[in-house]
């Protein structure tokens, strides 16, 4: 199961009632966030979730209103006891910006590994997860983000029998292990069946539509892209300022047949999202005006039941 949060669904400037954008999700007691801004630490304090559980941050760019929270929340991570590295994974520049950020969160009882996505697409394993970043169209470098839960075949033991894989070896080669053995090798496939449909998940704020999102967002279990401006007559605007309207999300959903779409990332004078909702919804009918907090549970397809 993979749960999923978005802790804050603002954009530019936090309000009283919107916190700045950021998205965790937790698989098996890890946790992937993705954006840091201003009120995460409060957003993970209102859904209950712990600081420690942060093992991976990602950045889609570095504005500040997805960056700005991180000092504190570092802090709140090291208070928490965690002595376990954390990643930070964002565009060209990581390095510098983390330096600069953490001049007020100096010592840590933690390293952090930091890793910068080069070129248009990187695929990064963290957490249990596959993280395909993808590059989009802002005013500065920015990535989009497709985390993927990859699930492996079931135990076949026919086929284990058929390659005369000693039973001894079965349960290592379950959980991914290679294992050398009275002079042979053996790999995960000699005993499973064909993977399993797993889960996906596609974020991305701060772009205009580009192919590369839907391509990204094809067929995701949930795909999760900002709507700037509802408001009808602010396409001038979005373009201006390398944003999205509803509209053109919902036709980014549309080419990528995802399950549901939720909005998120709306302009500060954009104060009832869900106001302009069948804009979208008349082009992507599963369309969602996110507020903070909004959750959900993805389970695997077997599972559902």
């Amino acid at each position: 199961m993979l749960d999923i949060c978005l802790l804050g669904t603002g954009g530019m400037m936090p309000l009283p009632y919107r916190r700045l954008t950021a998205l965790m999700l937790r698989l098996n007691g890890k946790g992937i966030l993705i954006d840091c801004g201003e009120g995460t630490q409060v957003g993970i304090r209102a859904k209950g979730w712990s600081f420690h559980d942060i093992d991976v941050i990602c950045f889609t760019h570095f504005h500040a209103d997805h960056v700005s929270g991180l000092p504190g929340l570092l802090l709140s991570i090291g208070n928490s006891e965690r002595t376990e590295p954390v990643t930070i994974i964002g565009p060209k520049g990581l390095e510098r910006v983390v330096r600069a950020l953490r001049t007020i969160a100096p010592e840590l009882p933690f390293d952090i590994e930091l890793k910068e996505i080069e070129g248009n697409t990187q695929t990064i394993h963290e957490a249990g997860c596959r993280i395909e970043c993808f590059r989009v169209d802002h005013n500065v470098l920015c990535y989009g983000y497709t985390v993927n839960v990859d699930r492996q075949g079931k135990f076949d033991p026919e086929k284990a029998a058929a390659n005369d894989v000693p039973m001894r070896l079965w349960s290592r080669l379950q959980k991914g292990a290679e294992i050398d053995h009275e002079g042979r090798h053996f790999t995960p496939d000699m005993i499973l069946g064909p993977g399993r449909k797993g889960l996906k998940v596609t974020y991305c704020t701060d772009s205009r539509p580009v192919k590369a999102i839907s391509e990204a967002a094809k067929d995701a279990d949930l795909f999760i892209c900002e709507g700037m401006y509802g408001e009808p007559g602010s396409e001038g605007r979005a373009r201006e300022h390398k944003h999205m309207c509803y509209a053109e999300a919902a036709r980014l959903a549309a080419e990528a047949h995802p399950r549901e779409m939720w909005l998120t990332h709306y302009s500060p004078a954009t104060a009832k999202p869900e106001e302009f909702i069948d804009v979208a919804r008349e082009i992507f009918p599963n369309t969602y005006a996110a507020r903070d907090l909004r959750s959900v549970t993805l389970k695997f397809e077997d599972d559902e039941q």
